[in-house]
């Protein structure tokens, strides 16, 4: 019995099954009173754009309910390990299968598989699913919940810089030549970086070189003067299309094979990767986390129920799974910002956090 890592089929079965059954449980509860709370946060926004309504809120909700269920499936099996042991225990399952001669591993062996498979499903879903819903969301709120442009290259809120001048765009569509910026903003600066002039614009397009304002509108700092310019303007010849299609990749809006060409021609054009390296590793070992949470929460399914430690042990699971979720946001800010290589940034807290787990349990349980 000590050398087969998985118990009887029946009971293998049963813990599976009792398991996923309460991390969907769990799951749905989460999803569900976090989007009522997100979508009365933000429904006053969807609904101010005219012709808006209840059509537009049901395709909000479709964009941003694959984000929630994304970002709490780590947490929906933390608390469903934590619920089910904590059952088990409770219901002396737990004292019943150690007095056939299992030991703690082969007890969580069928809810390590079922995380496994949870995980496995979620970097699926993520590729497929939620980068699409990502990338549209945010086109939307670009326009103001108002119609998305149908080319493929939208984006929102983009930002380049021409050499010391600044040019942002609210929404940038198309691609190459074709390219066309919405709700652009420049900004003059002096070598101290002091903003001189401000020029605003509904539309720019690429003039090859530089970029044409239509209709601009200038705002001089230093006499404080408003004033809407004659005729269509030119502005930022050192921003080239090379530059603008490199300028802004999202990493939460791309799957796994478009980010890492994103990289590619990122290091080629010389241009700093290192945050953009640790959100791809961090595409893989997010999803993957939920296959730690059924052995940071073990510890709450294990002792005498009747011992009065029960729930001390509960609150010590939920405690480790919570503290690897804030040790792995703080590991990918900082290969964010280059204080750790990209692979260890993502995949650090994976491992310290498996020793973590394994060492409480061996200690505690074997």
């Amino acid at each position: 019995m000590l050398f087969d890592f998985f118990p009887s089929r029946t009971l293998t079965f049963y813990l599976a099954r009792t398991f996923v059954v309460r991390i969907l449980a769990v799951l749905f509860m989460l999803v569900l009173v976090l989007m009522m709370l997100d979508l009365l946060s933000n429904s006053g926004d969807i609904l101010a754009y005219p012709g808006n309504g209840e059509g537009e809120l049901l395709r909000y909700v479709g964009y941003r309910v694959p984000q929630l269920i994304a970002r709490f499936v780590p947490y929906s099996v933390l608390l469903a390990t934590i619920i089910t042991l904590v059952t088990f225990n409770q219901n002396s399952e737990v004292v019943s299968m150690k007095a056939a001669g299992m030991s703690a591993h082969q007890i969580l062996a069928p809810l390590l598989l079922a995380a496994g498979v949870v995980s496995l499903a979620s970097i699926v879903f993520n590729e497929f699913i939620v980068t699409r819903a990502t990338a549209s969301l945010k086109a939307w709120e670009g326009a103001d919940f108002g119609p998305i442009p149908q080319e493929t290259e939208t984006r929102s809120n983009v930002y380049f810089a021409a050499g010391n001048n600044v040019l942002t765009a609210t929404l940038m569509e198309g691609s190459g030549k074709a390219t066309i910026l919405r709700g652009v903003t420049y900004y003059e600066r002096d070598t101290q970086g002091m903003i001189l002039r401000r020029v605003r614009s509904e539309i720019g397009t690429f003039a090859n070189p530089g970029w044409k304002l239509a209709a601009p509108e200038l705002f001089d700092v230093q006499q404080a003067e408003d004033s809407k310019l004659p005729g269509p303007v030119t502005v930022a010849p050192e921003l080239t299309l090379d530059q603008v299609e490199l300028s802004k990749v999202d990493p939460d809006a791309q799957s796994l094979p478009e980010l890492s060409r994103s990289i590619s021609a990122l290091d080629d054009a010389g241009r700093r990767t290192a945050e953009l390296k640790a959100k791809w590793w961090h595409k893989l070992s997010g999803p993957l986390s939920a296959l730690l949470m059924p052995l940071l929460g073990a510890v709450a399914g294990f002792g005498l129920a009747r011992s009065g430690q029960l729930f001390a042990r509960a609150v010590i699971g939920m405690a480790l799974g919570f503290a690897y979720f804030v040790v792995d946001n703080a590991a990918l800010a900082m290969g964010s910002f280059g204080g750790y290589p990209p692979l260890l940034a993502a995949w650090a807290p994976f491992l310290l956090f498996l020793l973590v787990g394994e060492t409480v349990l061996v200690r505690t349980e074997e």
